[in-house]
């Protein structure tokens, strides 16, 4: 077995894993089951929010080590299935190490959902959610309205490529100025509070505040740390579109905010 091909597909599928929101734990056991056909006597992983490091040593043979930094993550449980499916193939030897490390790399690019079905989800969003927070039929459109209003944001933004806090930021901004229109200017009798809200639920780091705190239960404190102040600072951009929205839709044009 070629060693380099194997500890570059394990990092591979660590890299995935980590960036599409699985826990510590989780990303360092796959990645030590695969490490398990190893010839070395020793492998050792050590995984953090941000970056992988993954070490081969033996007596006799020259040792190896790869580190890899992650700096974007997201939410992809797609993925993550995918990588624990080839995973499982190869410890049971039905692949070959350069088979499953093609198979990563074609995992690592792989889009389940296109920008128009992607964009499909960020207004349905918040047309389902609207009743849950007391909306009437009428407020599940409007939040609909608004949400094509947060695709429509999104989709700038991406291509802009700015950080995560300015992307949250600014969709949230977009979804406030959207709202308040609706509400002043078309349907009057609308509740605002309910089409903000339901609007911003994808923004909201749910999966990330609960990742955090599972890796926390697991005693990896750092990642668990990392991953809190990023659903923390994750609510504060949306909380800060959302005020500067409000703010300059009042300063600019007046109207009803509540």
């Amino acid at each position: 077995m070629n060693e380099k091909i194997l500890l570059e597909a394990v990092v591979l599928a660590g890299e995935i894993m980590l960036v599409s929101g699985a826990e510590v734990y989780r990303v360092e056991d796959t990645m030590n089951h695969m490490l398990r056909r190893s010839s070395y006597e020793t492998t050792e992983t050590v995984v953090f929010s941000t970056g992988i490091f993954v070490t081969l040593d033996d007596p006799v043979k020259e040792p190896m080590t790869l580190i890899k930094r992650t700096p974007g993550r997201s939410t992809n449980i797609n993925r993550i299935y995918l990588v624990n499916e080839i995973s499982r193939s190869f410890c049971r030897g039905d692949i070959t190490v350069e088979e499953a490390y093609e198979k990563l790399k074609e995992t690592a690019t792989v889009i389940q959902y296109g920008p128009w079905l992607r964009a499909l989800g960020l207004v349905g969003v918040p047309f389902c959610f609207a009743p849950i927070f007391g909306g009437n039929f009428l407020e599940c459109v409007a939040s609909g309205l608004v949400g094509i209003a947060l695709a429509f944001a999104d989709r700038i933004v991406k291509k802009v490529r700015l950080n995560d806090f300015c992307i949250n930021a600014f969709c949230a901004f977009s979804v406030a100025v959207v709202a308040l229109m609706i509400k002043n200017w078309l349907w009057q009798k609308t509740s605002v509070d309910v089409l903000i809200i339901s609007s911003i639920m994808p923004l909201v780091p749910g999966v990330t505040f609960t990742t955090a705190i599972r890796d926390t239960l697991n005693g990896d404190y750092t990642s668990g740390s990392a991953r809190m102040l990023e659903a923390v600072v994750t609510s504060l951009a949306v909380a800060a579109g959302v005020g500067g929205g409000m703010f300059l839709f009042q300063f600019l044009w007046g109207g009803i905010l509540w």
